[in-house]
C-alpha cells in the first residue's frame, strides 16, 4: 500500500509539472529586480517630438519643420502595428526624406520594446515595430537602401508600470550616421 501511494505521489508530481511547463508564457515573462528598482526616466523628447510609437529626434524636426503632436498611447502591448497619427507623421518625415531638405540622407529606426516579455522575443518586437516604420517609409517613397532598422529590445526599458511600459513600446527616428 505504501509503495502504491508513493507511485501515486510521484504521478502527481510528474502530471503537475508537465502541466505547468506547457502553460508556460511566452509574452509576458518575469521582470528582473534590476528593472524594477530602475528610476522612472522621462520619455525619450528631450529635443524631439514623440507621437504614438515614434520618437522623432530634434535634428529631423528642425530640417523638416515638424509639428509637435501630443503623445497618445505607444505600440499597443505585443503589436508591431502602426497607429493612425504615426502615419501622419511618417508622411511628413517621408516627404522631408524623398524631397524635401533630407532628401539622401539617411534614417535611422531603433525599434523598443517594454521589459514584461522574454529578452528574446522583446528583441523580435523591437525588430518588427522598427521593420513596420520602414516598410511604410518605402512605400510613401523614402529609398530603402538609406534606412537601417535596428533593435534595443527591452535594453533600455525603464517602465514599471502600464504607463511606463507604454513609454518604451516606440520607435525611435534618427539621422544615420553613414
Amino acid at each position: 500500500m505504501q509503495s502504491r501511494t508513493m507511485v501515486l505521489v510521484l504521478a502527481m508530481s510528474v502530471s503537475a509539472s508537465v502541466g505547468c511547463a506547457a502553460k508556460k508564457e511566452t509574452v509576458a515573462g518575469p521582470v528582473a529586480p534590476s528593472q524594477v528598482a530602475a528610476p522612472p526616466a522621462a520619455p525619450a523628447t528631450e529635443g524631439g517630438i514623440q507621437t504614438g510609437g515614434l520618437h522623432i529626434s530634434e535634428a529631423i524636426v528642425k530640417a523638416c519643420g515638424l509639428r509637435r503632436y501630443a503623445p497618445p498611447p505607444m505600440f499597443d502591448y505585443d503589436s508591431a502595428a502602426l497607429a493612425e497619427q504615426d502615419r501622419t507623421v511618417l508622411a511628413e518625415v517621408a516627404r522631408c526624406f524623398s524631397d524635401g531638405p533630407l532628401r539622401g540622407q539617411g534614417v535611422a529606426l531603433v525599434g523598443r520594446a517594454d521589459p514584461r516579455g522574454e529578452g528574446e522575443y522583446n528583441m523580435a518586437l523591437g525588430e518588427s515595430r522598427a521593420d513596420s516604420v520602414r516598410r511604410y517609409l518605402g512605400d510613401l517613397g523614402v529609398a530603402q537602401e538609406k534606412v537601417q532598422a535596428t533593435s534595443r529590445g527591452e535594453i533600455d526599458a525603464v517602465g514599471r508600470d502600464e504607463e511606463g511600459w507604454a513609454q518604451d513600446r516606440r520607435v525611435d527616428i534618427e539621422l544615420a550616421s553613414r
